[in-house]
């Protein structure tokens, strides 16, 4: 914790970018999903990016050394589903543990390896915990408004057994990410405190939220100002945004919280808007040509990307972001 902390008063640190982005490019069938120990499951796994961190974990190891090679000083985790929650969509619920420990093992090795070629410069991972299919603020019956298909405890106790097998595996961080609802984040916050207190230790936290369009608003209806004073009560390393919006829309956003915040700022946002194929056509250069005006208004101290980008668009980011220096980390001036 301490090691970051001062590192985020040095320099911006650089997290990395998508790996689904990534992964696509292998263009793996159901078999390589599946490879020989879930051959003929019952359910189609293809799709689930997580099971390759035990069928493929060398394609995983090697997109993580990319962005290591790109400029990043953190790469996240290969476990965005890594819940029971999200996993019972394969009914692999059982693989929990597993494919977290896993996850966290390839890329601690790959971070351990790239430090040694490069001391002055150490890696570290961050733990994704992502924010699982369920929500437990909205109801997904528009005939039963009360209805709600997770509780509160539900997910505290699934994103424990994710954070705990994470952190086994190595991570220096747990980021709790691509927040739409944050009654769910504050589920694997709480249960993230409860690890820290059992286990009497102090795990850096990353939270990042997601804007889902122009109204400026989560999911679950929160403005990004109304969303950082619910969480402001848990110690962070850095409240940020990401994924949704591409890196021009997320500005004024991230102004909200540079003003209004005393931990670092995170901001990875997607490469642009996606074209009517779903796809990102922003190139590296016009993303880190608008995420340079977050560096001249000083309002981040974590900067990376998220659907659609590549190392060739960390690589960018990276460079422009070594030109300039990171927000100071003090409380705000409140009027």
């Amino acid at each position: 914790m301490s090691k970051l902390k001062e590192l985020l008063t040095q320099k911006i640190l650089v997290l990395d970018g998508a790996m689904g982005t990534m992964l696509q490019r292998y263009q793996f069938s159901e078999e390589d999903f599946q490879g020989e120990r879930f051959k003929n499951w019952e359910i189609p796994v293809k799709g689930n990016n997580d099971l390759l961190s035990l069928t493929q974990p060398k394609a995983i190891a090697e997109v993580h050394k990319k962005y290591f090679e790109a400029g990043a000083d953190i790469v996240e985790t290969n476990t965005f589903s890594g819940t029971t929650i999200a996993m019972a969509d394969y009914k692999m619920e059982h693989l929990v543990d597993e494919l977290n420990y896993e996850s966290a093992r390839i890329a601690k090795e790959v971070a351990q390896k790239i430090t040694l070629e490069n001391p002055e410069k150490p890696r570290f991972v961050a733990g994704a915990m992502g924010p699982t299919n369920k929500t437990a603020s909205i109801s997904p019956d528009v005939n039963n408004p009360g209805f709600r298909a997770i509780s509160f405890d539900e997910l505290r106790t699934a994103y424990k057994q994710q954070a705990l097998a994470l952190l086994k595996g190595g991570v220096d961080i747990l980021l709790v990410e691509t927040v739409f609802d944050t009654l769910n984040a504050k589920a694997a916050l709480f249960a993230i405190e409860e690890i820290k207190e059992e286990q009497q230790i102090d795990i850096p936290v990353m939270l990042s939220g997601t804007i889902t369009d122009a109204s400026g608003r989560t999911l679950s209806g929160q403005t990004a100002e109304a969303f950082l004073i619910s969480i402001s009560h848990i110690p962070l390393l850095s409240v940020g945004f990401n994924c949704a919006l591409g890196a021009k829309q997320l500005t004024p956003h991230l102004e909200v919280l540079a003003n209004r915040t005393s931990a670092g700022v995170s901001a990875y946002p997607n490469a642009g808007l996606p074209n009517a194929f779903g796809e990102y056509d922003e190139t590296p250069e016009e993303m880190a040509g608008q995420i340079e005006e977050y560096l001249q208004k000083n309002l981040v101290n974590i900067i990376g990307g998220c659907c659609g980008t590549t190392p060739e668009h960390i690589k960018a980011i990276a460079n422009v972001a070594a030109k300039y220096s990171p927000r100071k980390l003090e409380a705000p001036q409140l009027i």
